[in-house]
């Protein structure tokens, strides 16, 4: 368990060396071929579950990690595309990450106050929330995190395909806000051209309605966007969430 530090400035996420190229195509969901400036063409790892829906287009620059572990079947991994209104993180490994270091130097106002920060916590059923907090009485706070990298006139949105895990997250959040504990949904938007987050309710309306039924048992909504350059990625700033009937 790990004590929250007082730090006004953001932790960042520092991207190992890139390497650009042209996304051909992504298919099988975890596969990217991509043509690099030497005229190689290479298959990448997309460590994205995602439909990638508004940032998997072909023809667009994408940037790769090259890993010099012989135990990896491929060696190269996509971590962005470059969209004409922003640089977008495809790695959803970096979402978690990034809010568990936020959370542990104390500095999203809206989760502040908690003394110890844990990782990937059992709360029963087989269940696992992302983070879970404590403050100095045992209180507890879970946070789910959500990566989302859909955003459409200014909109960011999740999720971009259906997601009935999704769904049971929201659930189990109701579930344990039931049982007199704090939670939040924290969606964690990978881009920097949104100006306000709602769920995606054209794609997935079971969700959007399940969204709002969470908000309303009580668990707290919250997004933030990034910072996001070649170099890394940083917690930015906190977006208008916009749910139905609101």
């Amino acid at each position: 368990m790990k004590k929250q530090k007082k730090n006004t400035k953001h932790p960042s996420i520092a991207f190992p060396k890139l390497i650009r190229g042209t996304l051909i195509r992504r298919y099988k969901r975890f596969l990217a071929d991509v043509a690099l400036e030497d005229g190689r063409i290479v298959t990448a790892h997309c460590p994205n579950t995602g439909s990638m829906k508004g940032c998997s287009q072909a023809g667009r620059p994408v940037y790769l990690s090259e890993s010099d572990n012989p135990r990896r079947k491929l060696s190269y991994t996509w971590e962005l595309i470059e969209m004409p209104s922003s640089l977008v993180g495809v790695n959803t490994g970096i979402p978690n990450r990034l809010v568990y270091n936020a959370l542990s130097a104390g500095i999203v106002p809206e989760l502040s106050g908690y003394e110890r920060v844990r990782k990937e916590v059992s709360v029963g059923n087989g269940s696992r929330i992302d983070i879970v907090m404590e403050d100095r009485l045992a209180n507890r706070c879970f946070v789910e995190i959500k990566n989302c990298t859909l955003v459409e006139d200014g909109v960011a949105q999740f999720p971009d395909a259906v997601t009935g895990r999704g769904l049971r997250h929201l659930l189990e959040l109701s579930r344990l806000v039931s049982e007199g504990h704090r939670c939040a949904m924290f969606y964690l938007i990978q881009r920097t051209d949104a100006a306000s987050f709602a769920p995606a309710a054209a794609i997935d309306p079971e969700y959007s309605r399940g969204l709002a039924a969470a908000e309303a048992s009580g668990v707290k909504i919250i997004a933030y966007d990034v910072r996001i350059d070649l170099d890394g990625v940083a917690l930015n700033r906190k977006l208008p969430v916009r749910l139905p009937g609101n």
